[in-house]
C-alpha cells in the first residue's frame, strides 16, 4: 500500500473542511449528518473520521480554522476590517450560521466552551495585538481600558454575524461599522 504524503493529507483534511463548512452553514450542527456531511464532502464517514474525531472535533477545527483566517486580517488591519469583509463578501462567509452555534454550545455545553476557548484565544490576541499597537501609534482612544474595547469590538462582530447569517444585512451596515472603528480612535487621529 502506497503511504500517503503529509501535503496529501492536508489536502484531505482541507477538502473536508470545505465541505462540512458549507454542510454546517447550510444546515447547523445538529442538522450535518454524517450522511450529510459524506455528500458534502463526497467522502465516507471513515475517511471524514480518520482525519477528524468526531463530529464535534470537526466543528471545532473548523470552527478554530475560521478563527486563524479572522485573526490574520485582525493582526494586520484589525477587527473593524474583518467584519467589513463579512459584510462586503457575505457568501466567502458560509460558516456564519455555525458562530451562532458556536454561541449557543457556549452557553449550554462546558466541555465545548472549554476547548473553544483555548481555540478562539488567537482571534483575541490578535485583537489585543492590533489594539495595542494603534495605541503605541496614538491612534486609540487611552480612556477606556482596552479589554472593554477587545468586548466591546467581539460584542459588534457578533452581533454583525447574528444579521448577516440571518438574512437581516441592510444598507446601513457600512456606516454602522464606520461608527465603531470612530469610536476607538482617538479623536484628534489620523484616519
Amino acid at each position: 500500500m502506497p503511504k500517503v504524503s503529509e501535503d496529501q493529507l492536508a489536502a484531505r483534511r482541507s477538502e473536508i473542511l470545505d465541505g462540512a463548512r458549507r454542510c454546517f452553514g447550510e444546515f447547523g450542527y445538529e442538522g450535518a449528518t454524517v450522511r450529510r456531511l459524506e455528500e458534502a464532502t463526497g467522502l465516507s464517514r471513515g475517511a471524514i473520521f480518520h482525519h477528524f474525531k468526531d463530529k464535534d472535533g470537526l466543528f471545532l477545527a473548523l470552527a478554530q480554522e475560521d478563527a486563524r483566517r479572522m485573526a490574520e486580517v485582525a493582526a494586520t488591519q484589525g477587527l473593524v476590517q474583518v467584519m467589513r469583509d463579512i459584510l462586503e463578501q457575505p457568501d466567502s462567509f458560509e460558516w456564519l450560521g455555525t458562530r451562532l452555534e458556536i454561541a449557543r454550545r457556549l452557553r449550554t455545553d462546558p466541555e465545548f466552551r472549554e476547548s473553544w476557548s483555548e481555540k478562539s484565544a488567537e482571534l483575541t490576541d490578535a485583537t489585543h495585538a492590533r489594539l495595542e499597537r494603534q495605541k503605541t501609534a496614538g491612534r486609540l482612544r487611552d480612556d477606556v481600558p482596552q479589554e472593554v474595547m477587545v468586548e466591546y469590538l467581539d460584542l459588534v462582530l457578533d452581533g454583525l454575524v447574528a444579521r448577516i447569517a440571518s438574512g437581516q444585512s441592510g444598507p446601513n451596515l457600512s456606516a454602522v461599522l464606520d461608527l465603531v472603528e470612530e469610536s476607538v480612535r482617538k479623536s484628534d487621529a489620523p484616519h
